[in-house]
């Protein structure tokens, strides 16, 4: 089957998941908004206060770990949804400190631009080595690494231990990692996603008030569609590429042996039929 044709046909079986990604997401975003304005004046508002981003953080990991195992192929060999769920922890502990480490570079990207400027060469520093090619390439890099290296490395293990548990099958997230067509479509995600909306706001407002409330209306729902189509569709293609996968020779050989034991036993004992003593 094509790649593509498959993609949207997961997609379609799992059209539940797939709305659930897009009025869901919507829902906690607004709930996540009022939460902030939630008054601390009795118990039960404090309360409230303290279980409300609780509830939201479980809904977000049931809504993404269900639409990763809907778009994912079944072999019989899941691990119940509460425990792959449970490992969705792990990879958005490992995003969030690699986002705080690049956060803590990006501020020094200019500390660090004009040192190397300093130290280079008087003609280069001049022409190639300025400062602004410095700071533009540091800027660069740290974009490539926050919204493509990052995603493109904790999707496939996301998606994998949300099927496998802690059991995870490295081959083939290893296998998909060098897949060559797995990295075109984060490239291409992130430019829709997180280029595509920043070229958007960067233009200056003109007109009137009221028209500049539905410019930017507009500009936050494209933006939001803009994302979840990424994200939904990364994550259906990251289920293609594991799908398309031929199973490891030791799975194969087991399961040659499963299949054939039955057969083989039918044989012998069509052959040898039991005796009168074990009868």
């Amino acid at each position: 089957m094509n790649l593509f044709k498959d993609l949207f046909h997961r997609l379609r079986l799992s059209w539940g998941w797939v709305i659930a990604q897009f009025i869901g997401t919507l829902l906690l975003v607004l709930i996540g908004i009022a939460w902030t304005r939630l008054p601390e004046k009795h118990l039960w508002q404090v309360a409230l206060s303290l279980l409300v981003p609780l509830l939201l953080v479980v809904a977000a990991l049931v809504l993404q770990a269900g639409t990763m195992r809907g778009l994912s192929d079944y072999d019989g060999k899941r691990v119940k949804p509460a425990w792959g769920t449970l490992t969705l922890l792990l990879w958005i502990a490992v995003a969030w400190i690699t986002w705080y480490v690049l956060d803590w570079c990006d501020d020094r990207i200019p500390q660090w631009a004009g040192y190397l400027n300093s130290q280079a060469p008087a003609h280069w520093r001049a022409t190639l080595l300025t400062y602004q090619h410095i700071v533009r390439w540091f800027i660069v890099l740290e974009w490539v690494i926050r919204w493509v290296a990052l995603p493109a490395k904790v999707i496939p293990y996301a998606v994998a231990s949300v099927q496998s548990g802690w059991r995870l099958p490295w081959r083939r997230v290893i296998h998909l990692l060098w897949n060559w067509r797995w990295w075109p479509a984060v490239v291409l995600a992130a430019l829709v996603s997180v280029w595509l909306p920043g070229r958007l706001f960067a233009s200056l407002p003109s007109g009137t008030v009221h028209a500049q409330i539905w410019h930017v209306a507009l500009k936050l729902a494209a933006t939001y569609l803009l994302a979840m189509c990424s994200w939904v569709l990364l994550l259906g293609w990251a289920a293609v590429l594991f799908g398309c996968q031929k199973p490891p020779a030791e799975e194969k050989q087991l399961l040659s042996l499963d299949l054939t034991e039955p057969e083989e036993q039918a044989e012998q004992d069509s052959v040898n039929p039991p005796s009168a003593e074990n009868s």
